[in-house]
């Protein structure tokens, strides 16, 4: 196998074998079957909930009976992404991972190690034999990175641990204790179209190349959005020009930031050279503007076939002045966790739904339930000025830290011995089921941790494989200790 000669190796057989398997957001119908038929065959209890959960029980082992059940937790589904040169179907293909240096990547899409090599160490731990722990509830939730659907419909009494340790972290050596709460916001854009001036000239322009990342971790690390390159560029040119959007499309998932972003434009044929100036000064410029944290930055420009419609150019200003209006990125830092955001916004997609439809989708986040509805309702302002549809989601709530927790002082001590240094304690801006956890179980003791990954939620994912060796075995200390 490919991965065949990493430590620990039963974590990374397990995670090979899920790489395999299909799990695309509320696809996770092939996971599911196959952590039943592992629980199956190594004769653990499991059952599966209405929302696809599924839960696999294991007895303590001889001596820790009187120990407290502890809840492992992770997530089933993955995000897909993909470069735009790779051909993957994420409902067939199997991810194709490969050992790059120091860290484990796939070829030309995301990994999944979000949250997979969660799931592989759970089922490492449930097939193992020598391995010191209380009786043992893994609990793989569905649709995490698409609604927290899983989580959401998750009903008391489905587990009985009190001490959940959430496998779904990025940062070896951080414990993380709390969480961002998020609210995504959909905006639908009427546009009116008109027949294409036959005078007129055709052109694509493309932003692509940049690390994209997850929309909240990533999200203060100065990393571009696509779409918002691309805009600048086009409200630029429609102030002084005037143009006509025939086709615009960028960025893919709500809670990944925009690596790629393109539109098809129409502009006055007289003007066709002036633009190209105008691209290429505006390229050197961003070029400049991104070489530090965006150094793979591309643009292009190209000459395209003539469509038959286009955005009138009321629509056409209305859509830019919105696009460039949308707030994005880190809105305000934290004053009770220095050094970490509070609130940020993600403008995430930009999609067409027939000739007359443009829809945006964002995703907000905080860890203060008032400036995310703050942000949201900022962004909501924005297309409402443009007269367009805004709906907010149900939104999830954060995971307010508890620096006295039981299961984190396990956790620090073990961390230290094993070590010989602190872990730092921190929340995290991304999202955690924690939060929604807390809200059915009240009480529950919690702490995330896990190995370093980097890249994640666009097709640069990767997991550091010294760190994966190093996190299994504070897993595995925490569960002897306790």
């Amino acid at each position: 196998m490919t991965l065949q000669n990493l430590k620990p190796e039963a974590l990374w057989h397990y995670f090979e074998e899920i790489c395999r398997i299909p799990r695309p957001s509320k696809k996770e119908g092939k996971i599911a079957a196959y952590l039943m038929d592992f629980a199956q065959k190594q004769g653990l209890e499991a059952r599966q909930d209405e929302a696809g959960n599924v839960l696999i029980k294991k007895p303590a082992v001889k001596g820790m009976e009187k120990v407290p059940v502890v809840v492992l937790q992770s997530h089933m589904d993955m995000v897909c992404e993909k470069n735009a040169a790779t051909s993957h179907d994420f409902d067939r293909d199997p991810i194709q991972p490969y050992v790059d240096g120091e860290w484990v990547k796939a070829r030309g899409t995301t990994l999944g190690a979000d949250d997979g090599i969660g799931m592989a160490a759970q089922l490492a731990l449930l097939a193992s034999t020598d391995i010191k722990h209380g009786e043992l509830e893994c609990l793989f939730t569905v649709d995490e990175e698409t609604g927290l659907t899983g989580a959401f419909a998750l009903k008391p009494g489905f587990f009985d641990g009190r001490i959940l340790l959430n496998l779904d972290s990025e940062d070896e050596g951080e414990l993380f204790i709390g969480c961002a709460g998020g609210i995504d916001t959909v905006i639908e854009m009427p546009v009116e179209t008109q027949p294409t001036d036959p005078q007129g000239f055709a052109m694509k322009i493309t932003v692509k190349g940049l690390q994209g990342g997850h929309s909240g971790d990533d999200i203060n690390k100065g990393r571009g959005n696509a779409i918002k390159i691309l805009n600048r560029f086009l409200w630029e040119i429609n102030a002084g020009y005037g143009i006509g959007v025939a086709e615009i499309d960028g960025g893919n998932l709500r809670n990944a930031i925009a690596r790629e972003a393109c539109a098809t434009i129409i502009v006055p044929a007289e003007k066709k050279e002036s633009i190209r100036v105008d691209f290429n000064l505006y390229l050197a410029e961003m070029e400049e503007v991104w070489k530090i944290t965006e150094p793979g930055l591309k643009m292009e420009l190209e000459s395209a076939n003539l469509p038959l419609q286009t955005f009138t150019a009321e629509s056409t200003t209305k859509l830019l002045n919105a696009l460039y209006a949308c707030p994005h990125g880190v809105f305000a830092m934290s004053y009770r966790m220095p050094g970490m955001v509070e609130t940020s916004t993600n403008l995430a997609s930009v999609k067409m739904k027939g000739e007359n439809t443009v829809i945006v989708t964002t995703s907000q986040r905080s860890d203060v339930a008032s400036e995310k509805m703050n942000i949201a309702q900022m962004v909501a302002s924005v297309f409402k000025l443009a007269n367009a549809n805004v709906v907010h989601g149900e939104g999830y709530p954060g995971w307010t830290p508890d620096p006295d927790s039981a299961i984190l002082k396990i956790a620090v001590d073990s961390y230290r011995k094993l070590f010989g240094k602190e872990p730092l304690v921190r929340s995290i801006h991304a999202g955690l089921e924690c939060g929604l956890f807390l809200e059915k179980y009240p009480g529950m003791d919690m702490v995330s941790f896990g190995p370093t990954l980097r890249g994640v939620h666009s097709p640069d994912e990767k997991v550091n494989i010294a760190t994966v060796e190093m996190w299994w075995r504070h897993l595995v200390d925490i569960l002897g200790q306790l």
